[in-house]
């Protein structure tokens, strides 16, 4: 195997490879960070570390010559820059943090670090993670590394807010990368890019170290190749956090070992409300889905969830009124930017008006008016209430069938220059993933197949709370059905 090929495999193909001897982790890593260098028009990366890289690497080397490896040991992977990362600059794509250096690490990250993890360094993302095309960081437009048939010439989005993950993973300039899922941050990014992004229960990752945005309904996950390469990051991830008491303390199964393609005898519930109004193009990947489920011995099922039309307008007066107290610790007198003013009134605005862009001073906004005297009952807690009555619309199903099949995303990635410019579309690309978060159960994106520019379209499969087994054994299921990684072999092009 030549160092070029290095960055061809998956994360298990790389393990694997790292087990027989075949190549060195210093190797492996050398060659991913040759991509990231030849690659770095795809503005992937906030933060690149390659001394570091190469020094756990080596570490990896003595434990794997040793016989004792970790589950990650080795594997060269990307960070999104809202975990902290102890000495590394954790900047959250914001102006305001900048210059922020942590002190301690993030427990997710930890967990990778003590299975032997690589860290090529922190990946792009919105900044504090509001934005669903990753164009609203400090540090400008994460490029996907796909192209458009037709128009080769257009930059196309990546997804967000983890745009630089699916970025980094898509161009393989990382084995896989850790990412965090308020409204869909995962799974449309993954979506977007042909790769498989898995949102777990809510509090089966610890959110220590994870500079917040909605604290209430925040998750970690991976953005991978495979199916399998998810089940193996998430294993390593997840795991209960004293220090986080939104954290579930419940046993982590071995996902990836008990990982099967299995479809067989589960009754899988298809949405009406999601496939109402649906494109052409999505509604024939939707009814794919279908067909490859029944082929597999799955029953399907039509259902419903009425309050799926309700479901946007909640999560955009909940998050942001969470936003707007979780960003309020960002005066300029505790950490981050500083810019004085001539009173300590004057600092503050100082500040806030300079180190925050556009979309994350409108959240706040939205958030502190939502939370304001007068208004609190009418918006707040009306969302809180709908909330409960999606969760209660989940439930109801779940006693009616074992999973739900939908769409991800309701088409395929968009041209940067082609954004939708009107905030209130933009946030309905996640129009099909927020209610999983409202309700904290765990959902999955897998590629599915290309739309007619070439470009990956994917379908969800969402599952009760801790399904997150069955989840994967389904997607594995669809994955194979679809064949997506053959059907793009020829097809990924870096720009």
């Amino acid at each position: 195997m030549t160092k070029t090929n290095l960055t061809e495999l998956t994360l298990t193909e790389a393990k694997d490879g790292l087990a027989r001897k075949e190549f060195s982790a210093l190797e492996l890593t050398q060659a991913f960070i040759e991509a990231m260098e030849q690659n770095r028009h795809l503005n992937a990366y906030v933060t690149e570390t390659p001394e570091l890289a190469l020094e756990q690497a080596k570490a990896s080397d003595a434990r794997l010559a040793a016989g004792n490896a970790g589950k990650l040991e080795g594997l060269p992977l990307a960070i999104k820059d809202l975990y902290c990362t102890k000495g590394v600059k954790t900047t959250a794509s914001s102006k305001m943090l900048h210059n922020f250096v942590p002190q301690y690490e993030s427990t997710v990250t930890q967990n990778l670090w003590n299975e032997g993890a690589v860290m090529l360094g922190k990946v792009a993302m919105d900044e504090f993670a509001m934005g669903s095309s990753n164009t609203t960081s400090y540090y400008g437009n994460v490029i996907s590394p796909w192209k458009e048939k037709d128009r080769p010439e257009k930059e196309l989005c990546p997804g967000g807010s983890s745009g630089g993950s699916a970025a980094a993973v898509a161009g393989r300039l990382a084995l896989a990368a850790t990412a965090s899922d308020t409204g869909g941050s995962i799974r449309q990014p993954a979506a977007f890019t042909g790769l498989v992004g898995i949102k777990p229960t809510y509090g089966l990752c610890s959110r220590r170290g994870m500079i917040a945005y909605a604290s209430s309904l925040d998750q970690a996950g991976p953005l991978t190749h495979t199916v399998k390469d998810a089940a193996l990051m998430l294993e390593v991830m997840a795991g209960h956090d004293p220090l986080d008491s939104t954290s579930l303390n419940v046993e982590i199964p071995n996902f990836s070992s008990l990982l099967k393609s299995d479809l067989k005898g589960l009754k899988i519930g298809v949405p009406k409300e999601y496939i109402e109004g649906l494109g052409d193009e999505m509604l024939a990947e939707v009814n794919k889905g279908i067909e490859w489920a029944k082929s597999q011995g799955a029953t399907i099922h039509e259902v419903s969830l009425p309050m799926t039309s309700y479901a946007l307008p909640a999560y955009y007066v909940i998050s942001p009124a969470e936003a707007s107290s979780n960003l309020a610790r960002y005066d300029g007198v505790r950490y981050g930017l500083r810019v004085e003013g001539s009173t300590l009134d004057e600092l503050y605005e100082n500040t806030r008006r300079e180190g925050f862009g556009m979309e994350v001073r409108r959240r706040i906004m939205i958030g502190t008016y939502v939370l304001s005297a007068g208004y609190y009952d009418a918006y707040y807690l009306k969302a809180q209430r709908v909330r409960t009555l999606i969760q209660k619309d989940f439930e109801r199903v779940f006693k009616e069938v074992d999973l739900l099949l939908t769409p991800t995303t309701p088409g395929s990635a968009f041209a940067l220059d082609e954004k939708p410019t009107d905030p209130v579309h933009m946030y309905l690309q996640d129009i099909y993933t927020v209610t999983v978060n409202l309700a904290n159960l765990p959902g999955i994106a897998i590629p599915s197949g290309l739309d007619q520019q070439g470009l990956p379209l994917s379908l969800q499969l969402i599952g009760p709370r801790l399904s997150e087994q069955r989840l994967l054994n389904a997607a594995l299921a669809l994955e194979e059905c679809a064949g997506f990684s053959s059907l793009v072999k020829d097809l990924r092009k870096a720009a």
